[in-house]
């Protein structure tokens, strides 16, 4: 099934994208070059620069600022009006929506009835939300690791808990991808931490609905070798997050070469979404035209 299906009839086709008004009084600039990858800002990322919260105008000044995707951890609280407004205007503009995540997500240590009872929910509400907003997966994060319980048991009943969400999944298309997290910086005490273990997981499951999203910037702090492990993990990788550490700001404000890492999934021919999941080293619109010009230097390969 395709994610965009339901928006066939409602695009409105042939409108050119409209200029957006900075809060200075000036028209933003535009650079219709797109980039060579589907990198996804935040929606509200530039709305310094935009001069507004509102989803639609900033989506229509990321098009014309050449990405290609957007993306919001939290668009399944939006309003399903406003959901389904920026589900028309990525369609009429050709942009995809990056995962979103799923809400309510029990820890996947064990397979307790109150465990499967919360994933149905949670994956069931994430389906709607996918027919809505035109998303084609949904983030999950398995939950905290259960220090009275052996790991290898515990990866048992994640393994399993999985097929669980991929039997919800399966007949709306809908992939649920696995976001390993660091333990040094971020979240101490999650059970999924690298991207070996992802692989392992997927791998576990063989659905075609349980795949990884690689977020670079945990996997520089957890186990650093980001090339190789995107070579090893290929096949189960359907997007990326990226942050440069220290700092979880834009490329090019610490020790990871975006330009070289962007190259090489580029090569191997990646179709999917980057999510821009980070801060920017300087504040306001100054800094939100820095993050651009940061994306375009690292896209110069």
């Amino acid at each position: 099934m395709k994610r965009r299906e339901f928006l066939s009839g409602s695009v409105v086709a042939g409108v050119a994208a409209a200029t957006v008004s900075m809060s200075n009084g000036a028209s933003a600039a535009s650079n219709s070059d797109k980039f060579k990858l589907k990198y996804a800002p935040k929606i509200t990322a530039f709305k310094g620069l935009v001069g507004s919260s509102d989803a639609i105008d900033n989506i229509k000044f990321c098009a014309d600022q050449g990405f290609q995707a957007v993306f919001d951890n939290g668009v399944g609280k939006r309003p399903a009006a406003e959901q389904e407004a920026i589900a028309r205007e990525l369609a009429r503009l050709d942009m995809s929506l990056g995962p979103f995540v799923a809400s309510g997500v029990p820890d996947f240590s064990t397979t307790d009835q109150a465990v499967r009872d919360a994933i149905k929910v949670s994956l069931e509400d994430s389906v709607e939300v996918a027919r809505r907003t035109g998303a084609e997966s949904v983030l999950l994060v398995p939950g905290a690791i259960n220090l009275r319980m052996e790991p290898a048991y515990q990866t048992a009943n994640v393994i399993e808990n999985c097929r669980y969400c991929c039997e919800i999944l399966e007949e709306s298309g809908l992939v649920m991808v696995l976001e390993p997290l660091n333990w040094w910086t971020n979240h101490p005490g999650r059970f999924l931490r690298n991207i070996p273990q992802a692989y392992l997981i997927c791998e576990g499951v063989n659905h075609p609905c349980c795949k990884i999203v690689n977020d670079l910037y945990h996997q520089q702090i957890s186990e650093g070798n980001l090339i190789p492990n995107i070579d090893k993990a290929w096949k189960h990788i359907a997007a990326f997050h990226v942050g440069d550490n220290p700092g979880r700001n834009e490329p090019g404000t610490g020790e990871i070469n975006y330009r070289n890492v962007f190259s090489h999934i580029h090569a191997k021919g990646f179709e999917g979404v980057i999510c821009m999941e980070h801060g920017q080293s300087i504040d306001g619109p100054e800094g939100e035209q820095a993050v651009i010009d940061a994306y375009r230097a690292a896209d110069s390969f």
